[in-house]
């Protein structure tokens, strides 16, 4: 390797540091490729995740364009060499790919692949992935430098911790899944408890109407108006339990057009008025993302069911290399120092722990009758 003991040092303690940073599969998968590659100087990279039937449940490269990507075709099957990694589940060191018995072709857009080192990803007895690299720099102008015992060695340490980032971020995502599930049971019951207290009202209120539409028409006006409030406030719960229940479309859409959506069915759904401005915005890590979506989606709701906010404001701007993201009301306020006593708030103690999950923060401003502001701070990845 060029790097000395300490400068090699760094750049395994950089990479190992990188791993463990992501919490989402996909940004668990890159980040191990991308660190591979640079640490053992390969040209390509690559990291396939088998499924069940002798294909590729997720498949990462880095060396590789997008459109070299593209022009490729379909992932590999598991076959080959990389059939072989995943079933005897052992190091694969080659001078030459092509020249092995086991090489089996590739597409005609395939990048020409000669020197090659590959690797099983094993989680205990299982073998979770297939990390692999191929043609390694070398600063002789004849030939090719090959990778060598060193590089298998410092690989493998490699492939250890990356066994236990991609089973963190898979336990990760479990929980999110579970969280989510939890979220849709709480929103179902609320959903059924508001709705259901309005029919109720507005049944008796329609009772009422028709009970006094014969001897006093007046008052019978009056009921049957306040049918119509119940019917709209009704139709308004159902609205916002809609767009709350409904998954956000984050990987197709992305941050910025997901909030703008949802908050126009908001500000449709409420006599409040709601808002939304996005400034210099970047993408960032998809668990950051999503942390930053249900931060509003939470001080959205507190905004407008429990608040009674005349005016609701989402900004969402570029902060050095991260975001903020900062939701502001003029509804009735709080104490934020009686926060974890009143129950209607406890959703702030959810908000900071997402807040905190992804390495950022989270600040209130509220007074009883001077509205509320809520900002979420996150570093960017």
């Amino acid at each position: 390797m060029s790097h000395g003991p300490r400068s090699g040092l760094a750049a395994v303690s950089s990479a190992l540091l990188a791993m463990s940073r992501h919490l989402e599969v996909r940004d668990v998968l890159k980040t191990i490729v991308a660190s591979a590659r640079e640490l053992l100087g390969a040209q390509y990279a690559a990291l396939g995740v088998p499924d069940d039937h002798g294909g590729f449940a997720q498949f990462v490269v880095d060396g590789v364009s997008d459109e070299q990507w593209r022009a490729i075709g379909p992932l590999p099957r598991q076959h080959g060499i990389l059939a072989a990694m995943l079933r005897e589940a052992r190091a694969e060191r080659l001078a030459d790919v092509r020249t092995d018995p086991r090489f089996e072709g590739w597409p005609s857009a395939h990048p020409e692949l000669s020197d090659f080192l590959g690797l099983p990803i094993r989680d205990g007895d299982e073998v979770i992935g297939a990390l692999f690299l191929a043609n390694k720099a070398c600063a002789k102008p004849e030939g090719t430098c090959g990778f060598t015992e060193e590089d298998e060695e410092l690989l493998a340490i490699l492939a250890q911790h990356a066994a236990i980032a991609l089973t963190n971020a898979r336990l990760y995502e479990r929980s999110r899944e579970l969280t989510i599930a939890e979220e849709r049971s709480r929103l179902a019951h609320e959903l059924h408890d508001a709705v259901s207290q309005k029919l109720f009202s507005l049944r008796l209120t329609a009772q009422a109407a028709a009970a006094l539409v014969d001897r006093d028409p007046a008052r019978a006006k009056v009921e049957l108006q306040q049918v119509a409030a119940l019917a709209a406030e009704a139709a308004d719960e159902l609205r916002a339990a809609v767009v709350e229940l409904r998954p956000a479309a984050l990987d197709e859409d992305g941050l910025v057009a997901t909030l703008r959506t949802q908050i126009q069915v908001l500000d449709r759904a409420h006599t409040a008025r709601v808002t939304f401005a996005a400034h210099g915005f970047r993408a960032l890590p998809a668990a950051q993302e999503e942390a930053l979506l249900r931060v509003a989606q939470e001080a959205l709701h507190n905004a407008l069911r429990h608040a009674d906010a005349r005016h609701v404001d989402v900004a969402l701007d570029r902060r050095g290399c991260g975001a903020v993201l900062r939701v502001t009301d003029d509804g009735t306020g709080f104490d934020p120092r009686t926060v974890r006593r009143a129950g209607r708030h406890l959703g702030l103690v959810s908000m900071r722990d997402r807040a905190s999950g992804v390495g950022g923060r989270l600040t209130v401003e509220s007074a009883p009758g001077k509205g509320t502001a809520i900002e979420m701070e996150v570093p960017g990845g």
